[in-house]
């Protein structure tokens, strides 16, 4: 962190006007600005708010590559954070910066901490989320693993499949629900039986729009009804007549690379890999562990 002048002058004062600012950007490019002030305040384009009542605890940092660490905390709120969005992911992974500033003149402040917001709780009507230093994205694993099923995510830069093709996508709105993880769709026909397991519940409209779920069960009812199952609810509310995109499953098996999606020569995974009873196996009299491939 880098402390101008002038504000090194305002700390040494022995009487100061200090306050904390964070803002919060989400993935779709939303801003919240909050202060432990109680007055709002406003610099690089961001208002500062005090009515989340956002505190945070010490900001941990260090030398190298350690990660910096802090938690902070704030009252859930319909006009800046609520419960229904953190239940919905909406600061998942949104990007943090925070501020020590004087509030009586904005132009002396120095960042304090940049990172990304981790873990979100939620209690007694308050929230308290971790933050994560720049350093927590050198932990995310790097290369190939090599494993028998495949590491592309269907439809990714690797996995190259369009889910756009006629017969591995369905759009239609909700025709009933229950517990919020069982949906009902009229008039979709034409996909065989757990066609969309392990696929993908994209909403389109409504209050979670832009939310996705994923599939654990797929069934074919009486006529062209359909029902889907996720795994767990979307955090955000769900009504009848939103309307949904359901993308195929895919197993991430070889097989169903090859013959599900006709996609085998961008299979991401080493099916032929020897297994672990092959790795402890020996020489037997009448066996053929004879040194020739396994895979005859």
């Amino acid at each position: 962190m880098a402390f101008s002048e002038e504000l090194k002058g305002h700390l040494a004062s022995g009487a100061t006007t200090i306050a904390r600012a964070w803002a919060v950007t989400c993935d779709d490019g939303t801003v919240l600005g909050f202060t432990d002030h109680d007055v709002a305040f406003s610099f690089e384009g961001i208002r500062f708010e005090p009515d989340s009542g956002m505190t945070a605890k010490a900001i941990a940092q260090g030398t190298g590559l350690s990660v910096d660490n802090s938690e902070a905390y704030g009252a859930l709120s319909s006009e800046a954070i609520s419960e229904a969005d953190i239940l919905a992911g909406r600061y998942d992974g949104a990007e943090l910066r925070a501020w020590i500033v004087n509030w009586a003149d904005v132009s002396e402040r120095a960042l304090l901490f940049r990172g990304s917001m981790g873990e979100i709780s939620r209690q007694e009507g308050a929230f308290t989320a971790e933050l994560r230093g720049l350093a927590e994205a050198l932990n995310v694993e790097r290369g190939r693993v090599y494993h028998p099923r495949c590491a592309a995510v269907l439809g990714d830069g690797q996995c190259k499949f369009q889910l756009e093709r006629l017969g591995y996508s369905f759009e239609g709105a909700i025709a009933s629900l229950r517990d919020g993880v069982m949906f009902t769709f009229e008039a979709v026909a034409g996909f065989e039986a757990r066609w969309f397991e392990k696929g993908r519940f994209r909403v389109l409209t409504g209050a979670s729009a832009g939310l996705v779920g994923l599939v654990k069960n797929d069934h074919s009812l009486a006529g062209d009804v359909r029902e889907i199952e996720l795994w767990q609810r979307i955090g955000a509310g769900i009504a009848v007549g939103d309307r949904v995109r359901v993308e195929a499953g895919c197993d991430k098996r070889a097989g169903t690379c090859r013959d599900k999606f006709a996609n085998f020569l961008n299979f991401r995974g080493f099916p032929h890999i020897p297994g672990e009873d092959w790795l402890v196996s020996y020489p037997v009299q009448g066996g053929a562990n004879d040194g020739g491939s396994l895979f005859k």
